[in-house]
Protein backbone atom coordinates (compact mmCIF):
# COMPACT_ATOMS: atom_id res chain seq x y z
CA UNK A 1 0.00 0.00 0.00
CA UNK A 2 1.55 3.20 -1.29
CA UNK A 3 2.51 6.09 1.89
CA UNK A 4 -0.18 8.51 2.44
CA UNK A 5 0.36 12.55 2.42
CA UNK A 6 -1.84 15.08 4.65
CA UNK A 7 -0.61 19.15 4.93
CA UNK A 8 -1.78 20.68 8.37
CA UNK A 9 -2.94 24.47 8.44
CA UNK A 10 0.31 25.40 9.74
CA UNK A 11 1.88 23.95 6.54
CA UNK A 12 3.53 21.04 8.22
CA UNK A 13 3.16 18.08 6.38
CA UNK A 14 2.90 14.58 7.78
CA UNK A 15 3.18 11.04 5.56
CA UNK A 16 2.18 7.64 6.82
CA UNK A 17 4.39 5.46 4.81
CA UNK A 18 4.02 1.65 5.33
CA UNK A 19 7.44 -0.34 6.48
CA UNK A 20 8.71 -4.06 6.82
CA UNK A 21 10.98 -6.22 8.81
CA UNK A 22 13.95 -4.13 8.14
CA UNK A 23 12.62 -1.12 9.68
CA UNK A 24 12.34 -3.04 13.41
CA UNK A 25 15.13 -0.93 14.48
CA UNK A 26 13.32 2.26 13.58
CA UNK A 27 10.32 1.39 15.09
CA UNK A 28 12.21 0.27 18.18
CA UNK A 29 13.72 2.95 18.86
CA UNK A 30 10.36 5.14 18.62
CA UNK A 31 8.82 2.62 20.96
CA UNK A 32 11.80 3.54 23.27
CA UNK A 33 11.01 7.63 22.76
CA UNK A 34 7.13 7.00 23.17
CA UNK A 35 7.36 4.51 26.28
CA UNK A 36 8.41 3.95 29.85
CA UNK A 37 11.13 1.04 30.08
CA UNK A 38 9.02 -1.85 31.09
CA UNK A 39 6.80 -1.04 28.15
CA UNK A 40 9.38 -0.94 25.68
CA UNK A 41 9.86 -3.41 22.46
CA UNK A 42 13.06 -4.34 21.32
CA UNK A 43 14.50 -4.80 18.00
CA UNK A 44 14.30 -8.38 17.59
CA UNK A 45 10.84 -8.47 18.81
CA UNK A 46 9.50 -5.80 16.26
CA UNK A 47 11.03 -7.86 13.34
CA UNK A 48 10.01 -10.94 14.48
CA UNK A 49 6.71 -9.48 13.71
CA UNK A 50 6.89 -7.43 10.85
CA UNK A 51 7.95 -10.91 9.39
CA UNK A 52 4.56 -12.65 10.86
CA UNK A 53 1.74 -13.28 8.67
CA UNK A 54 -0.90 -10.99 8.43
CA UNK A 55 0.71 -7.75 10.45
CA UNK A 56 1.25 -4.82 8.64
CA UNK A 57 2.79 -1.14 10.30
CA UNK A 58 3.41 2.13 9.03
CA UNK A 59 5.76 5.12 10.52
CA UNK A 60 4.28 8.61 10.44
CA UNK A 61 7.14 11.16 9.22
CA UNK A 62 6.37 14.48 10.43
CA UNK A 63 8.57 17.41 8.18
CA UNK A 64 11.02 14.04 7.24
CA UNK A 65 11.30 13.03 10.85
CA UNK A 66 9.81 9.65 11.78
CA UNK A 67 7.24 10.87 14.31
CA UNK A 68 5.30 7.30 15.51
CA UNK A 69 4.01 4.21 14.38
CA UNK A 70 1.22 1.76 14.00
CA UNK A 71 0.80 -1.91 13.95
CA UNK A 72 -1.65 -4.01 13.88
CA UNK A 73 -2.55 -7.66 13.12
CA UNK A 74 -5.39 -8.96 10.83
CA UNK A 75 -6.43 -12.97 10.46
CA UNK A 76 -9.77 -14.61 9.75
CA UNK A 77 -11.84 -11.55 9.67
CA UNK A 78 -10.54 -9.65 12.61
CA UNK A 79 -7.41 -7.50 13.44
CA UNK A 80 -5.90 -5.83 16.75
CA UNK A 81 -3.76 -2.75 17.06
CA UNK A 82 -1.06 -4.24 18.36
CA UNK A 83 0.76 -0.82 19.20
CA UNK A 84 0.54 2.25 18.39
CA UNK A 85 3.40 5.48 19.47
CA UNK A 86 3.88 8.80 19.09
CA UNK A 87 7.06 10.67 20.18
CA UNK A 88 6.16 13.25 22.81
CA UNK A 89 7.36 16.01 20.97
CA UNK A 90 5.16 14.74 18.36
CA UNK A 91 2.14 14.67 19.86
CA UNK A 92 -1.18 16.60 19.79
CA UNK A 93 -0.24 17.12 16.36
CA UNK A 94 -2.16 14.54 14.08
CA UNK A 95 -0.10 11.93 13.26
CA UNK A 96 -2.00 9.39 16.08
CA UNK A 97 -5.08 10.06 14.35
CA UNK A 98 -3.29 9.84 10.68
CA UNK A 99 -1.78 6.34 11.97
CA UNK A 100 -5.18 5.17 13.05
CA UNK A 101 -6.82 6.65 10.01
CA UNK A 102 -4.41 4.59 7.99
CA UNK A 103 -4.76 0.99 10.15
CA UNK A 104 -8.38 0.95 9.92
CA UNK A 105 -8.44 1.74 5.87
CA UNK A 106 -5.60 -1.21 5.61
CA UNK A 107 -8.12 -3.38 7.30
CA UNK A 108 -10.78 -2.48 5.69
CA UNK A 109 -8.60 -3.34 2.45
CA UNK A 110 -7.76 -6.77 4.03
CA UNK A 111 -11.68 -6.95 4.37
CA UNK A 112 -11.32 -7.23 8.36
CA UNK A 113 -15.28 -6.48 9.73
CA UNK A 114 -14.10 -6.24 13.28
CA UNK A 115 -10.80 -4.16 15.10
CA UNK A 116 -9.59 -4.31 18.72
CA UNK A 117 -7.43 -3.34 20.79
CA UNK A 118 -6.11 -2.60 24.54
CA UNK A 119 -5.82 0.94 26.13
CA UNK A 120 -4.83 1.95 29.30
CA UNK A 121 -7.48 3.28 31.97
CA UNK A 122 -4.51 5.82 32.49
CA UNK A 123 -4.25 6.70 29.21
CA UNK A 124 -6.46 9.31 28.67
CA UNK A 125 -5.35 11.06 24.81
CA UNK A 126 -5.38 7.10 23.77
CA UNK A 127 -8.97 6.52 25.01
CA UNK A 128 -9.97 9.59 23.56
CA UNK A 129 -8.79 9.56 19.97
CA UNK A 130 -10.23 5.94 20.04
CA UNK A 131 -13.58 6.69 21.23
CA UNK A 132 -13.74 9.52 18.57
CA UNK A 133 -12.69 7.00 16.13
CA UNK A 134 -16.00 5.16 17.24
CA UNK A 135 -14.38 2.33 19.41
CA UNK A 136 -16.65 1.22 21.88
CA UNK A 137 -15.91 -0.76 25.17
CA UNK A 138 -15.76 -4.42 24.64
CA UNK A 139 -13.81 -5.72 28.27
CA UNK A 140 -11.53 -4.77 30.56
CA UNK A 141 -8.22 -6.88 31.17
CA UNK A 142 -7.24 -6.34 35.39
CA UNK A 143 -3.59 -5.60 36.10
CA UNK A 144 -2.53 -5.95 32.49
CA UNK A 145 -0.08 -3.64 32.02
CA UNK A 146 3.79 -3.60 33.98
CA UNK A 147 2.65 -1.30 35.78
CA UNK A 148 -0.46 -2.61 37.46
CA UNK A 149 -3.25 -0.64 35.32
CA UNK A 150 -5.98 -2.16 33.94
CA UNK A 151 -6.61 -2.37 30.03
CA UNK A 152 -9.96 -1.32 28.54
CA UNK A 153 -10.57 -3.62 25.50
CA UNK A 154 -12.53 -1.44 22.77
CA UNK A 155 -13.87 -2.55 19.07
CA UNK A 156 -15.05 -1.00 16.50
CA UNK A 157 -17.12 -2.86 13.87
CA UNK A 158 -15.34 -1.94 10.22
CA UNK A 159 -18.59 -3.67 8.13
CA UNK A 160 -21.07 -1.19 9.17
Amino acid sequence: MPGVGASAANGTSLEILPVSAPHGGLLAALHAASFPPADQWEEDAMQSLLSSPGVAAAVGVKDGTPAGFIMIRSVAGEAEILTLCVVPFFRRQGVAQALLAWALLTAQTDQVEQMFLEVSVLNAGAKTLYENAGFAKAGLRRSYYPDGSDALVLSKRLDD
